[in-house]
């Protein structure tokens, strides 16, 4: 099959963004000993990232909305890359918590933009499917480039981590000046304008479907290494493959998600993928005492990880038609806030002493109650028309 040229620059830029997102979590004990810091404070770079994006998403778009989408992408990946490069030769801790918040104020503006962008160029009924293209870079980089970029920061020094970050952040910004389309901009909207949609109670579901539903996978992948290494018994120094394992299926189940979408409906996938993470986590906590079967689910848990990102950003912009780059950079916060709760609520069992496979029962809560959420959506809102008649009319 053929790739639209168009959407690569997008798909560099998720590269970029899922590099630096991701890639910490592995070099945070080398972080901490260069900066001497102890491990919980490096862990704050995490947060701080997070917080950018929370922070950055709703006010970029804000101010963003009435400039061409090329221009505003190529502004966004031009702070991205400057905050990396910065970072790579931050002196202090101080200095590089201010920066790590800085460099996410654009994680979740670009990809709002990104996926009105993503749905414009998309032929009628491929909407899903080319949101999905975009979100490949992000899947590609969980596959290859943070375990590469891991191996990198430990065999040499995590600084190389930004720096590598930075030059994926050139890379796009090029293809982005040569591959994507100049798409007109909407004149007749202003910041309070873009935020109207927050009024609709058909916004405020999604994203519950998203903060609560879509965190309960953030349970399992939150303590995905206890999980392995204690209760399924692979080697620690095997994380590793187990992690790319992971990263394959999210890329797998990033384009699945789309693909089906388009055919499905974005309500029934997203009541599909719902059932069948609650299938999946339930594996995990029965089943991760069996290795070959925990590395399977290992595989299937990353697949549907990624698979509800194309539909859920589908029904999101049909919910807010006259405001879709400012509903998707919220649907950002709202993946950034279930990776919050997933990480908190599964943390619960284990400070009261049970074993790491708890978690992903915590995760089959979550997910039911986005499905019971996802069920409702659907009853009240399921038969609407879908978003591409907004975006062809030029609505931005």
């Amino acid at each position: 099959m053929k790739i639209d040229k168009r959407i690569i620059p997008l798909a560099i830029g998720g590269l970029g963004i899922g590099t630096t997102e991701f890639t910490v979590m592995g070099l945070l004990p080398d972080i901490a000993r260069s900066l001497q810091i102890s491990i919980p404070e490096a862990g704050h770079l995490i947060s701080a990232y997070a917080f950018g994006v929370v922070v950055g998403a709703p006010l970029l778009i804000g101010y963003s909305v009435k400039f061409p989408p090329k221009k505003v992408l190529i502004a966004l990946m031009v702070i991205f890359t400057v905050f990396n490069a910065l970072s790579a030769v931050a002196p202090d801790y101080t200095t590089m918590l201010v920066i790590r918040f800085l460099s996410g104020l654009p994680h979740g503006a670009f990809f709002g933009t990104g996926t009105v962008v993503a749905a414009r160029m998309a032929g009628k009924g491929k909407e899903a499917f080319y949101i999905s293209l975009m979100f490949t870079g992000l899947t590609v980089a969980n596959l290859a480039m943070v375990p590469l970029v891991t191996y990198i920061g430990h065999m040499y020094h995590w600084r190389w981590y930004f720096a590598i970050a930075a030059a994926i952040g050139l890379v796009a910004l090029l293809f982005l000046k040569l591959w994507l389309p100049l798409l007109e901009a909407n004149q007749d909207t202003h910041f309070m304008e873009e935020l109207k949609f927050l009024k609709k109670k058909q916004a405020w579901l999604v994203l519950m479907i998203t903060g609560i539903g879509f965190g309960g996978l953030f349970t399992w992948f939150s303590y995905i290494t206890p999980l392995m290494t204690i209760v399924s018994g692979i080697q620690e120094n095997r994380m590793a493959y187990v992690m790319i394992l992971a990263g394959a299926g999210m890329v797998v189940g990033n384009l699945a998600g789309g693909y089906v979408s388009d055919r499905l409906s974005p309500e029934k996938t997203c009541i599909l993928l719902m059932t069948l993470m609650m299938a999946a986590l339930g594996g995990v906590f029965f089943l991760s005492e069996h290795q070959y079967i925990s590395l399977a689910l290992t595989f299937i848990c990353g697949a549907l990880s990624m698979s509800v990102a194309a539909p859920i950003n589908i029904m999101m912009m049909k919910a807010a038609p006259k405001s879709e780059m400012m509903a998707a950079a919220f649907m950002q916060a709202a993946f950034n806030i279930a990776n919050a709760m997933g990480a908190f609520l599964g943390g619960i069992p284990l400070e009261h002493g049970y074993s790491y496979n708890y978690p992903s029962l915590v995760g089959v809560g979550m997910t039911l109650i986005g499905l019971v959420i996802a069920v409702r959506y659907k009853q009240k809102y399921g038969s609407q028309a879908t978003p591409e008649t907004k975006i062809a009319a030029g609505h931005m």
